[in-house]
């Protein structure tokens, strides 16, 4: 079956958008409507005005959708698309650590799940967790959850000192600083760039951080011709699409394996996305009261994105 032709006939037939994250197979994000980050993609589903988002990503990313945007139905190709970020912050636990601060506000990734998200004052994505968190007095207390390593970056950027959920990204924390210098020895002339849910030791040796979008921006408008990119393999697609011209390696998971992809991501595939479109299923539901508690943080992080005009 010629998917891409299906795909294209259904979307149209059916007034559906495709939204996928960068961390998609190439295929994917080539018939897309639109390719971002968290930020991007939750900006794109909150304005969209279509019957049908089938979003080529993981189950947080497609819960967003919905939340923003309750009236339209929201397709995953694959519901086992978790995120082992969103895993590592059960409510129960996070409740009863957000009790023990209680005169701090929470601001949380939008790596969650949408119980999480109903304990938080305003939602953050990688390209804007400066930005926002900076836009709180500094006296502000702030419980920042769930990635240590995001929280840890953002305190050090901004001098506060938030209170971090030890939650990490499995494919980002597996990066290691050695792995990574010794990619450095081999290309001099190569400049790293990372994801700030790296850890720490990697932030420090990088050139660049910032988000999938950020990372994109810089090794198109550097004049460097070589990049080492610490992050998921699925964001070199749009990186030699934009810079042809350049070479992009990227950092290892382990000594045995030139990759560094998310199992979860990688589960969509183009059969499933046809498949979502023709079946209208699976759709994301959820309960109504949980996406009205769940959309007032979020709504909070699209109006300060939008004041300090952040894309």
């Amino acid at each position: 079956m010629n998917y891409k032709k299906e795909i294209n006939r259904l979307k149209k037939e059916k007034n559906a958008l495709i939204l996928a994250h960068y961390y998609q197979i190439d295929e994917i994000q080539d018939i897309a409507d639109y390719v971002g980050d968290s930020l991007g993609l939750a900006q794109k589903a909150a304005e969209a005005k279509v019957d049908i988002i089938v979003f080529a990503g993981v189950h947080f990313m497609a819960e967003v959708a919905k939340i923003i945007n309750p009236g339209t139905k929201v397709l995953l190709p694959d519901m086992n698309a978790g995120c082992s970020l969103a895993d590592a912050c059960p409510y129960d636990d996070f409740a009863a650590f957000k009790a023990r601060y209680p005169d701090h506000i929470v601001i949380s990734y939008i790596n969650t799940t949408a119980a999480i998200k109903t304990l938080s004052d305003v939602i953050c994505t990688s390209g804007n967790a400066v930005k926002l968190v900076e836009s709180f007095p500094k006296d502000q207390k702030i419980i920042f959850a769930p990635d240590r390593n995001l929280g840890g970056y953002v305190n050090s950027v901004t001098g506060r000192n938030m209170v971090l959920w030890d939650g990490s990204c499995e494919v980002h924390d597996m990066l290691t600083v050695e792995a990574i210098i010794k990619l450095k020895e081999e290309n001099p002339d190569a400049k790293i760039v990372a994801h700030p849910e790296c850890k720490q030791q990697i932030l420090e040796i990088a050139d660049f951080v910032g988000s999938t979008t950020g990372l994109l921006k810089f090794t198109k408008n550097d004049p460097a011709k070589k990049f080492i990119v610490a992050t998921e393999t699925g964001i070199l697609h749009q990186m030699y699409l934009q810079s042809p011209d350049k070479e992009f390696i990227i950092a290892p998971s382990d000594e045995t394996c030139s990759c560094n992809d998310c199992p979860y991501m990688k589960l969509n595939s183009m059969e499933k996305l046809y498949l979502a479109l023709k079946n209208e299923s699976p759709e994301i539901t959820m309960d109504e009261q949980l996406m009205e508690q769940a959309r007032k943080p979020i709504e909070r992080m699209l109006e300060i994105s939008k004041k300090l005009k952040i894309i």
